[in-house]
């Protein structure tokens, strides 16, 4: 896993090597391993390296020569867990390697099928690739968007970056928000395809690649997850062949790996399938978090007790004190890892410090992200208020998942939200979404309703989701695989009808019959509970005296986005609503933290 960023501009010849080294520089933490520079005319390329696979080779940027000269260079973020297949199908085309890992392979792929070798990618992924012949610069993302790609179009030409800050390092891009932005910022809970809070500054959809050209720029869709729409209906021995052999193909790595364990169904799974693919050598490590109180919400420990005892795995549970949570060291980590604002409770600083306790074991991990969305497995897909609302499941005022949309916008001051026009915003975003959804013929309301939620999940939620656990943990130098997200697993079930995925009336009832053998069946058929949060009273009297803090000091531009009332109100009482308590002082802490960090302008 790596850091990647460059730029084209065609009236640019010499490149400016300390802009790219500045941009390079601010990856660091996605790629502690190595570092590495490629300029030419027009373009300059940089990269930081986390050495996963082939540590002594591969290195970036990677250059293709045709007839002793540069013809292409790469720089890559990601694992490609179909390379060797696909290494082979290139030496029997006549291409010579001179590495053992996948990076070469993408490079290849890219000469010998130009865009058309994204078809046949299976992986996760951000790229550039400069054809210097063409003069073409080229940025590809993955099918889901496990990995991320921002970019800046410039009048000449593009900036780009696996993160903001990358960008931000570049003098032509500032850190500017305009009313469309702020009001991303208002909404945690809601990503918006290609869209960033910042002025200009846009993502590569998932599933799409970018061309950008001295005319002008093109981006194009490669994949869809409803490409085998009505095609197949799985059996559950066909989801838990498929399921094997993604695990499988995940575990290859030439550094130490492990999984994170929750003890729900979806991580239980994939720990039972890593042990078993792993063999007998030495048991598969997996991670748990330990709030070391009483009073997290979730009871996560006697289920994941309950799964190591039955696997026979070497567990570790991270403890985190509300000392350490509450650090505002660990806060202004989280928030400079997303270059925003936008992190919920302490869902962020828990995964961060979760991921820098593995850094000491193991380099990558697996987890369990997608399987809710594919499967149905969230409460916002079998709760009436939630499906029937004419919004994002999710954002529906529903008890079901404690109303935290609402919760969270309440914070904020009323004359700005209806500025913004908040409510307008979400309606026309949710009417663009659903005008996505494939029109297909289905055989009753309910389970066209269903397929809209599912596309829903994976187009505005799950990125959420993903955008959370690769930030998090690419900022202490981890790197973390999601199987869930295998384009072929999504493509086979995300379209099956609502009955199908529901077997004999149960949630996710096709991955629990696919797994039926694995674990115990308290496990099994546990119920689906939130990421966990912690309850404790400790942790909650330090953020409201961090809030405390801030309100007495001149309250500056928070007081121009945050109703301040609410936020006093926050600091004396807290809140200790469903799933996530102290979601004021959180949210504020959060703002004041990203103001103060990068000083963004406003126009609003």
């Amino acid at each position: 896993m790596c850091g990647i960023a460059g730029w084209v501009d065609y009236t640019q010849k010499d490149t400016d090597k300390f802009t790219l080294e500045r941009m390079t520089e601010t990856l660091a933490a996605r790629g502690p391993d190595g570092v590495g520079y490629w300029r030419g005319e027009h373009v300059a390329l940089g990269h930081r390296r986390l050495a996963i696979i082939d540590p002594e080779g591969s290195r970036q940027p990677l250059a293709y020569e045709r007839n002793g000269r540069t013809a292409a260079v790469l720089v890559y973020n990601g694992e490609l867990y179909n390379y060797k297949e696909l290494r082979k199908e290139l030496q029997d085309l006549g291409y010579d390697f001179h590495t053992r890992g996948d990076t070469e392979v993408i490079l290849l792929a890219w000469i010998a099928w130009g865009p058309k070798c994204l078809n046949y990618f299976n992986g996760m992924y951000a790229f550039a690739i400069w054809d210097i012949e063409r003069r073409e610069l080229w940025l590809a993302r993955d099918h889901l968007g496990i990995k991320p790609l921002y970019y800046y179009p410039a009048k000449t030409g593009v900036i780009f970056g696996s993160e903001p800050k990358a960008l931000f390092a570049h003098e032509a891009v500032k850190p500017k928000i305009d009313e469309e932005g702020l009001a991303q910022l208002l909404l945690p809970l809601l990503k918006i395809p290609g869209r960033t809070p910042y002025c200009g500054m846009l993502e590569v959809r998932p599933g799409h690649v970018l061309r950008i050209t001295e005319t002008g720029r093109e981006e194009t869709r490669y994949w869809s997850p409803w490409t085998n729409l009505g095609e197949e209906k799985p059996t559950p021995d066909m989801i838990r062949s498929l399921l094997e052999d993604i695990v499988e193909r995940q575990m290859i790595a030439d550094v130490p790996l492990c999984t994170l364990l929750s003890g729900g169904l979806d991580s239980s799974v994939l720990t039972a399938l890593a042990h078993r693919i792993g063999g007998s050598a030495a048991p598969m490590r997996s991670f748990s978090l330990d709030f070391g109180d009483k009073f997290s919400g979730d009871d996560d420990a006697p289920f994941v007790t309950q799964v190591v005892d039955h696997l026979g795995v070497a567990h570790t549970r991270a403890s985190l004190t509300p000392e350490t949570m509450a650090s505002e060291a660990v806060r202004e980590t989280c928030v400079r890892a997303r270059d925003m604002p936008i992190g919920i409770g302490d869902l962020d600083m828990s995964l961060h410090l979760l991921s820098k306790a593995i850094n000491g074991t193991s380099k990558v991990a697996l987890s369990g992200e997608a399987a809710d969305e594919i499967f149905g497995g969230y409460r916002w897909f079998h709760d009436s208020v939630s499906v029937t609302a004419e919004t994002f499941p999710w954002m529906a005022a529903s008890p079901a998942h404690g109303d935290l949309h609402r919760r969270i916008l309440g914070y904020f001051r009323d004359d700005l939200k209806q500025h913004l026009k908040i409510e307008q915003y979400v309606a026309d975003n949710y009417q663009a979404a659903l005008a996505e959804v494939p029109a297909e013929e289905r055989s009753d309301d309910r389970e066209a309703r269903m397929q809209q939620i599912v596309h829903l999940g994976l187009t505005r939620f799950l990125p959420t989701l993903l955008d959370r656990k690769d930030r998090m943990s690419m900022a202490a130098g981890i790197e973390v695989r999601v199987p869930y997200c295998d384009p072929r697993l999504v493509q086979l079930v995300a379209p099956l009808p609502w009955k199908d995925k529901t077997r004999e009336g149960q949630v996710k009832g096709l991955l629990k019959s696919a797994a039926a053998d694995l674990l115990p069946q308290s496990v099994i058929h546990r119920k689906k509970v939130p990421y966990p949060t912690t309850r404790s009273t400790a942790y909650g009297a330090l953020l409201r005296r961090q809030l405390a803090q801030r309100l007495v000091e001149p309250v500056g531009d928070l007081g121009e986005i945050f109703d301040v009332q609410r936020l006093e109100q926050a600091a004396l009482h807290g809140e200790n609503g469903p799933f996530i308590s102290n979601v004021g002082a959180e949210l504020a802490l959060n703002f004041d933290a990203w103001l103060r960090i990068y000083r963004p302008t406003f126009a609003v």
